[in-house]
């Protein structure tokens, strides 16, 4: 939940927004979780009470037309909806029934230069950014190959470590230690890094390196789409709870919504660079219908069909079998 006079505050350059009434509306709350972020901005429209109204030209037009009790109706049907905050477009000025209502009801009125669909298509986009669910996760968040990659696991497996190589190989960082994930849609989570730590990196026995500065700007990303989480296990203990060959595709919720995941043990000798290239790149692969495990087994079925259909047209010989009878 957050208030209206931040949303205000944050874009009131881009939409050259000119706060007329209602100064003390700004503690209203835009929430989510009671609407849809569609619904939270839209057209003149009272029968959807409770998102922020747009004055185009032609509700403009409309209203200069209607009588005066008109007016002041369709102005109280408005506020009794209870709207976070009125916007006026395209620089028309609002009538004063409308002033002396939202300063009375302490609702924000705002107005723009810009066109209603400028504002609303704007709005939309923002506000849905805005208040989309996050969630803060541990861990070293690259972008391999294209796609965003959630490297975690305890303390002291050399997370940063992988990280680093990784970059050195030509892929980007995007957050190290702490990630911040959003759910900007209903099915996509969107990882970006803390302002205080952008483009840094802290690896044991280095320090803190500026990855931006070390490697050049093509080495960091600023946000990426969470799509595999690389969990990194000691060997030892991966063996003692884990096949040898996962026969069903993993997954971990994050923010509502499963995301893939795949599990690689940590043990000196393991490249594990190239190991989570591999795993990427599989990951594609499955992402594109192509599962190799389950080809494999195809393949094993049919080869083992082949075999017992030869066996039950093996001829027995006559002779043989009459000996056999006598003995």
């Amino acid at each position: 939940v957050k208030q209206l006079k931040e949303l205000i505050e944050a874009n009131r350059n881009k939409l050259k927004l000119d706060w007329l009434a209602g100064l003390n509306g700004g503690d209203r709350h835009l929430d989510l979780q009671c609407f849809a972020s569609s619904d939270l901005v839209g057209h003149l429209n009272t029968i959807h009470p409770g998102r922020i109204q747009v004055f185009g030209r032609q509700e403009i037009e409309y209203f200069a037309r209607i009588s005066d009790d008109r007016k002041k109706h369709q102005i109280d049907k408005l506020i009794e909806g209870d709207p976070p905050a009125i916007i006026v477009a395209e620089s028309f000025q609002p009538h004063a029934l409308l002033k002396a209502a939202c300063d009375e009801s302490n609702i924000p009125l705002l107005a723009t230069p810009l066109s209603a669909a400028e504002i609303i298509d704007f709005l939309r986009v923002y506000i849905n950014k805005w208040l989309a669910p996050t969630t803060m996760m541990h861990g070293v968040f690259m972008d391999v190959l294209g796609m965003g990659v959630l490297i975690c696991g305890e303390s002291g497996l050399g997370k940063s470590e992988l990280g680093l190589e990784l970059i050195s190989r030509g892929h980007g960082l995007v957050a190290d230690d702490v990630v911040e994930f959003s759910r900007v849609a209903p099915n996509l989570i969107e990882g970006r890094c803390p302002e205080l730590i952008r483009n840094l990196m802290e690896v044991r026995g280095v320090g803190l390196l500026d990855i931006k500065a070390i490697f050049g700007e093509t080495a960091v990303r600023r946000k990426m789409r969470l799509k595999l989480i690389v969990h990194l296990v000691r060997k030892a203990s991966l063996e003692l709870h884990q096949e040898r060959l996962v026969t069903e595709q993993q997954f971990q919720e994050v923010l509502g919504l499963p995301i893939r995941k795949a599990i690689l043990p940590v043990a000196a000798g393991r490249n594990l660079a190239v190991l989570l290239e591999a795993a990427v790149r599989n990951t594609i692969l499955q992402m594109r219908g192509i599962n190799t495990l389950d080809e494999f087994m195809v393949r094993q079925q049919k080869a083992m069909l082949s075999e017992l259909g030869g066996i039950d047209h093996l001829q027995v010989d006559p002779d043989t079998e009459s000996d056999m009878g006598h003995d």
